[in-house]
């Protein structure tokens, strides 16, 4: 879409207001809310902003930069009135001197897309986010589930199954390509999942997708959540990835007609990558405090590096198809909604990418063992190593494991790595409402 037509379909879509967005190092969504005259211009010429008081962006010194919208990312935003409409551009971002700012998230994954394509390959991502409703009732510390459904359950006069409908036709008119939602396996949990495509776009939808069932909830008197764990005792929320590698022309590099999974030599070693740099991706795809109550033992999300085909306790896994070539694919498990989609793709890339370049074997795949059930003997002695389990374990991991910087910059590498200490350090001297119950009478 080029201007001309950009402000042809503003004008038919009757839209009033655009708002340029971009994200920080964490993934918020910040925008600058212009009425429709100035989009044209703007388009061609950029807007300056001043990017010193973002997350992970510029110091004070360097402090302007110039927004330019990527007119291929307008939607309208279904939530807003008629009245008021309002459509959403992304934004690319540059320096004073004209150079991609190496700050962007969007821009990080953008570039490695790029040299990916001068490969002759693109990285395609589907991804699985879930989330919860909750009445809130003024109570933020023990939220109400929405509903009392369960995994696939089906109610006719279900008001979440109404709801999540919205949902999903505001989804489809955004042009997201939803496929499938339905009821997850915690109370209030629900899963929306959009279709297979390039990674740039599919990080561009997560983010939409989250905006638009927060605000559609909301207009229901509910809050939608992405935490990875609101919960304690039922399932948490994850954001599995199915990833393949194309050829320019369609062709999926993962197939191979002659292995009895139909997977290639080539999708081996992007797992094997993967795998090998599984305990520092955490860090990146994992990125909250709250993250680790999410991938515990018990509850279908991985803990232990492995991968297999039908086993859901594996981190990776080969989910089965009818034979159709362009339908194999490699499932991630461990990542969750909290994460900035951009990063995490790029990290998700990189890590694959590495296991080519060095033709890192996976090793065999787990398919007939439940990796919960072995003992730490059993796992210690099939060489199944474990996730981090805390935040400041998978920082460490991230820190010591050279690959991500490389990948990222040094920018958004040191942003994410300081915002994400701060965080831990800011729970390390919090006092919970369980260390309360449990010590204020007895110690």
């Amino acid at each position: 879409m080029d201007v001309k037509e950009l402000m042809e379909r503003i004008k038919r879509d009757e839209v009033r207001f655009v708002s340029l967005q971009f994200t920080d190092v964490f993934g918020t969504i910040k925008s600058l809310d212009l009425p429709v005259s100035r989009i044209e211009d703007i388009c061609k010429n950029g807007i300056w902003f001043d990017g010193s008081s973002v997350e992970g962006f510029s110091r004070i010194q360097e402090s302007d930069m110039h927004l330019f919208p990527d007119p291929e990312t307008y939607s309208i935003l279904p939530w807003t009135p008629a009245d008021m409409r309002r459509a959403r551009i992304i934004c690319d971002i540059e320096l004073p001197n004209g150079d991609p700012y190496s700050g962007d998230p969007r821009g990080v994954l953008k570039r490695m897309c790029a040299e990916l394509k001068e490969k002759g390959m693109i990285f395609n991502v589907g991804p699985e986010p879930e989330f919860f409703l909750f009445r809130m009732n003024g109570d933020r510390v023990h939220p109400v589930p929405f509903d009392t459904g369960r995994y696939f359950d089906f109610s006719a006069d279900d008001t979440a199954v109404r709801i999540r409908s919205k949902l999903m036709v505001a989804l489809d008119a955004l042009g997201l390509q939803v496929e499938v939602g339905h009821h997850e396996c915690g109370l209030g949990q629900h899963e929306i999942d959009f279709t297979f495509t390039d990674a740039v776009r599919t990080a561009d939808n997560i983010l939409l997708m989250k905006a638009t069932v927060r605000a559609i909830a909301a207009q229901e008197g509910i809050v939608a959540s992405f935490m990875p764990k609101p919960a304690a005792g039922d399932a948490g929320s994850g954001m599995h990835c199915h990833q393949s590698l194309m050829t320019l022309d369609g062709e999926n590099l993962f197939y191979d007609a002659d292995d009895a999974m139909h997977l290639s030599r080539l999708g081996k070693y992007f797992i094997g990558g993967q795998l090998a740099h599984a305990k520092g991706l955490t860090g990146i795809l994992n990125p909250t405090v709250n993250s680790y109550k999410r991938l515990v033992p018990g509850y279908e999300a991985p803990c232990y590096i492995s991968w297999a085909q039908t086993n859901r306790s594996a981190l990776i896994r080969i989910p089965r198809t009818n034979g159709n070539p362009g339908s194999i694919r490699a499932e991630l498990r461990s990542p969750d909604p909290s994460c900035n989609p951009y990063l995490g793709l790029a990290a998700m890339l990189a890590a694959g990418l590495d296991g080519i370049d060095k033709k890192t074997d996976p090793g065999d795949p787990l398919n007939d063992i439940n990796v919960y059930e072995l003992s730490r003997r059993q796992r210690r002695e099939r060489r199944i190593e474990e996730l981090p389990g805390s935040l400041r374990e998978a920082l460490l991991a991230l820190e010591s494991d050279p690959l991500f910087e490389r990948a990222l910059g040094g920018q958004v590498f040191e942003a994410h790595l300081r915002g994400r200490w701060y965080e831990w350090d800011s729970f390390r001297v919090s006092v919970s409402e369980w260390e309360l119950d449990r010590y204020l009478d007895t110690v």
